[in-house]
């Protein structure tokens, strides 16, 4: 259990006050020019400046906050678990000093008691607030939040035994069984999958028509904050972050997503949110530094003809369009069951072709066998059945022509960006001078934005820097096949959309043949040429494939306004959709 969780039970533990009524012409929550920064002297570091903000009872307010803005210290404030610099924070006109049974928090993270059940790990809270109910009646209200998130079969399970949404959901039944008059999420959903998380979000939203609440949402996704809430309000990036523009939500409720995508006014609030979000949030773009440094007319050893004197990094490449460049002929993959008595096939007769040059999304549900695919195409995993061959070779194994980027970048912590670039380089290029080595690497560090951190340790970088090394390195080996297994998905919304720019940018000069796997139907759309939807598993196999005829470059402003991308979105949400109902 975190200690901010422990420290709400610990305070509850003393008897619910009774709470004031409220008079409804005021404000539930008020918070006027609230500052909150961290640190002394020098290393003093502003966070939260002048953050004002009034919260009706039973509103349902979506702030959405990046990476780095001081979300969490928003809501740590509001909660009580810690108090502000200067300004007031305001609950029924009363300051908020510390943290209270009537304000439920369901942070990022599950912070449950790992040896206690479902059940003991509610009750727990129940027994601690309503002490003067009979043991009957606290059991009641506990079962009663557990089978309101859907785990009343689950009730005797132990956390272990869980499922990351299954955990959410009974920290959510926690929260809610104390109830509170505001129900504080902290990007509470942002780690599952796309699946899950939406069917959380239709349960929370029951729970909120049903008993009211006050609810507040911090969120990175401009989708779950436009679907969800009355009010989306922007946090700026920090330090000295601040509230933006309030954007009223004007949708009819009860919500649905296939209906949305069809509403001019989600279509508009959906475009004038994430231009507003990517105008005060994008950093400054330093691709135009790009052209400083040039490319040396050398060709990798992963090269069929890397001994002659032409270069495979200028932009054009001689053959794009090639058929049958890439083929996946009709593979599958099977697992040994746990008992190990019989297999059980997770991929089955994946059937695909691909032009030199063309970029691929592989969309679908969690465990359709996504990564299982691009793993196999990577080499690091066996194929059961069929073959895959590049270049008219069949693999059967890992190599560097094939770059590859994960969720989770693989970097030396201890090594700069530069020298984890150099690693690859070196091997790919034994052939080139040491100054040609490093304009390579200096060149696609610079492409992807880290000219002033390329001698930057990786341990001092945040994920997103990260991520940008670990791009960059997959472009340096200049590979025949470039593979990215969800490299956004640990993101922040700004950060991912940046990044997305980044890679088409690079792969605009390149036109290298590329692979994404995603859950992210937009980010399936804004890169691919075509997306590969897949079925869900066991048996996964390719459901459908829709071409996307959209200019390039592209970028995401412009694909909002364009007059098919709407179109293209609802075709791989209801495929979604129906394999959600056949699941």
């Amino acid at each position: 259990m975190s200690a901010a969780a422990a420290k709400i039970i610990e305070l509850s533990m003393h008897k619910q006050n009774s709470r004031p009524a409220n008079d409804a012409s005021k404000p539930l929550v008020e918070l006027k020019n609230v500052c909150k920064s961290y640190g002394e002297g020098k290393s003093l570091t502003s966070i939260l400046k002048d953050i004002n903000l009034d919260i009706k009872e039973g509103e349902f307010i979506a702030i959405v906050g990046f990476s780095g803005s001081g979300k969490t210290t928003l809501v740590s404030m509001i909660a009580g678990l810690i108090q502000a610099d200067s300004g007031e924070l305001l609950k029924n006109g009363q300051l908020i000093k510390e943290p209270g049974p009537d304000r439920g928090v369901v942070f990022q993270n599950y912070s449950l008691m790992p040896w206690l059940t479902v059940y003991e790990n509610v009750v727990l809270a129940v027994d601690a607030i309503f002490k003067d109910w009979t043991p009957a009646q606290r059991r009641a209200h506990a079962e009663k939040y557990i089978n309101m998130v859907n785990l009343g079969r689950a009730m005797d399970k132990m956390p272990a035994e869980l499922s990351g949404g299954m955990r959410q959901r009974v920290n959510v039944a926690r929260a809610l069984a104390a109830n509170p008059d505001i129900l504080l999420l902290d990007e509470p959903l942002s780690a599952l999958d796309a699946l899950t998380r939406g069917n959380l979000q239709d349960e929370i939203l029951q729970i909120w028509e049903q008993d009211k609440k006050t609810v507040i949402l911090i969120t990175n996704d401009v989708d779950e904050a436009i679907y969800m809430a009355d009010r989306v309000i922007p946090l700026k990036p920090g330090p000295d972050a601040t509230f933006g523009p309030d954007f009223v939500i004007d949708l009819d409720r009860p919500r649905d997503r296939t209906a949305l995508n069809h509403d001019p006014e989600f279509k508009r609030l959906r475009a004038e949110i994430t231009r507003y979000l990517m105008d005060i949030g994008m950093q400054k773009s330093q691709a135009d530094t790009g052209d400083k440094v040039k490319l040396p007319s050398v060709r990798p050893n992963t090269s069929n003809d890397w001994k002659l004197d032409t270069s495979a990094l200028k932009p054009e490449q001689r053959d794009l369009g090639r058929p049958r460049y890439l083929e996946f002929a009709n593979i599958s993959k099977s697992y040994p069951t746990p008992d190990g008595n019989s297999t059980v096939k997770v991929v089955d007769g994946f059937d695909l072709k691909m032009k030199k040059g063309e970029f691929i999304s592989i969309i679908g549900h969690s465990g359709c066998g996504k990564s299982t695919v691009l793993s196999m195409t990577a080499g690091l995993n066996d194929i059961s059945e069929g073959g895959i061959i590049l270049d008219n070779r069949e693999i059967d194994g890992a190599g560097p022509d094939r770059g590859v980027v994960f969720q989770s970048p693989s970097l030396f912590p201890w090594l700069s960006a530069f020298d984890n670039v150099m690693l690859g380089v070196d091997k790919v290029y034994p052939h080139a001078g040491k100054d040609e080595r490093d304009d390579i690497v200096e060149y696609y560090l610079t492409r992807v934005g880290l000219a002033d951190a390329m001698f930057k340790k990786a341990a001092d970088m945040s994920n997103g820097m990260r991520q940008r090394v670990g791009i960059a390195r997959a472009f340096a080996l200049s590979p025949k096949l470039l593979l990215l297994d969800e490299p956004f998905g640990m993101l922040d919304s700004l950060t991912r959309w940046e990044l997305q720019e980044v890679l088409m940018e690079v792969w605009e000069r390149t036109h290298v043949t590329a692979i994404v796997v995603t859950h992210d139907v937009d980010e399936a759309i804004l890169l691919a040429d075509r997306v590969v939807m897949m079925t869900n598993g066991p048996h996964a196999k390719i459901g459908k494939i829709q071409d996307i005829h959209l200019p390039r470059p592209r970028s995401r402003k412009a694909l909002l306004e364009h007059p098919d991308y709407y179109h293209y979105r609802e075709s791989l949400l209801t495929f979604l959709t129906e394999c959600d109902h056949t699941h």
